[in-house]
């Protein structure tokens, strides 16, 4: 088994000084309040009212020929940006920073910085990807990437998985879960390859090749989008064939999300869902208050991740120091905002299961400690769709694909894909 010190130093846990977002890559998110947190938190809230009311408060009258002086505008300035805050979904974090460069000048220089540290891991990450593509020398699948742009200006990485000798019969568009990346599932696809579908994966905005500050996630609506075009994309390229999602946690949310809309649902001939980020637990109902606003405060703040001590998420020792060694994999504590996504697209599922009209299959460990199996069993039962199977594997974890039982799992699903075609 993998030591404890090895999880604890790839997994941050809970301390008594931290607040702890979520319990892992996606699902119950439980929180530890401390004293000293909250104070910090009514502080910073307390001053974020404060700027606000700035304008409001009495000023120096300046008269028609008096012109403010160079540090009084510099002042005037810095002021206007702490207390008018748009919201990134009107404002995108890019544009955003360019405004306040071109309105300050050189105050927001440290912003700026940030910003192009930013770019600059996205880039690393993206030639690591390429790379993972490009020297693949599997010849019994033909694997190739794509570059797909947003109309937000980012840049999603893309690739895909050929059968080489099979022949095609359907398609399969593959969303990886919270912190990782869609070539961790290389194994999978080529098994997926070899009886006849053709994969297609995503590494949705702020993970492995594609643009943005390394896990963190403005808006998990913007995964959805992208999703989408994607999804568009290849029906187009692929005409008649029939097309399947699958998503695995967060991933899983994502794709579900996406099915409820009735435009995707047309053209969708099913879904596989491993371990879905469908019900979120929040440890104490103050959470639910203070979420959105230290998310708007402090958005990409990092607190400890709350994966329980010694509780692993796959019973594997090799898959586990593949995945916690893997440069493309987020091993850093989770950002608020990040956090605050998974809990308002959880929150909307639960309230639109009943929507839910796709054939699925729901697979989930029932010793998962990271996303809920009482969630999935939920999703099964009040989900419309006439055509729907669940499965829960007793003693299995989180990451089922990277369990020692993955082969019997993935057979499972290329079962239910082949009768479904």
């Amino acid at each position: 088994m993998v030591s404890e010190a090895l999880v604890n130093d790839v997994v941050p846990t809970s301390s008594s000084s931290s607040w702890i977002l979520t319990s892992g890559a996606s699902g119950r998110i439980s929180a530890l309040f401390s004293l000293r947190l909250l104070r910090i938190l009514l502080m910073l809230i307390n001053a974020a009212v404060m700027l606000l009311l700035l304008p409001f408060r009495g000023r120096r009258l300046v008269s028609v020929v008096e012109k403010p002086r160079k540090d009084e505008r510099q002042h005037d300035c810095l002021r206007k940006l702490a207390a008018v805050r748009l919201p990134a979904t009107i404002v995108p974090w890019k544009s955003s920073m360019s405004v306040s460069s071109k309105s300050c000048g050189g105050v927001s220089s440290a912003a700026m910085a940030v910003q192009a540290a930013a770019d600059q891991a996205a880039a690393a990450r993206r030639a690591m990807a390429i790379r993972r593509v490009t020297e693949d020398s599997d010849r019994s699948s033909l694997r190739e990437y794509s570059l797909m742009d947003t109309k937000r200006g980012d840049t999603i990485f893309t690739q895909s998985w050929t059968p080489v000798s099979a022949k095609i019969r359907g398609l399969v568009l593959l969303l990886h879960g919270l912190n990782e990346h869609s070539s961790r599932y290389n194994d999978f696809a080529k098994q997926l390859n070899a009886n006849g579908f053709k994969v297609y994966g995503m590494d949705w905005v702020g993970h492995g090749g594609s643009d943005g500050l390394h896990a963190y996630v403005h808006s998990l609506d913007e995964a959805v989008s992208d999703m989408k075009v994607l999804l568009e994309k290849i029906l187009n390229e692929n005409p008649g064939l029939p097309c399947f999602c699958f998503g695995h946690s967060t991933g899983a949310a994502i794709v579900l999300k996406a099915l409820l809309d009735p435009k995707v649902e047309s053209r969708v001939s099913g879904a596989v869902l491993t371990s879905p980020a469908v019900g979120v637990q929040p440890s104490h109902p103050i959470l639910l208050v203070l979420a959105p606003i230290v998310s708007f405060l402090l958005p990409t703040y990092q607190f400890n991740s709350a994966y329980k001590k010694g509780l692993p998420v796959c019973r594997d020792p090799d898959a586990l120091i593949s995945k916690y060694s893997d440069p493309l994999v987020c091993t850093g504590s989770l950002r608020v905002r990040t956090g605050h996504e998974i809990v308002r697209i959880t929150t909307y599922l639960q309230q639109n299961l009943r929507k839910l009209r796709v054939p699925f299959l729901v697979l989930h460990g029932a010793a998962d400690t990271v996303t809920d199996p009482e969630a999935s069993q939920k999703l099964y039962e009040e989900a419309s769709s006439t055509d729907k199977t669940i499965k829960l594997y007793e003693g299995l974890l989180h990451d089922l694909l990277f369990e020692p039982e993955r082969d019997a799992i993935t057979q499972d699903i290329i079962q239910w894909l082949n009768s479904r075609i």
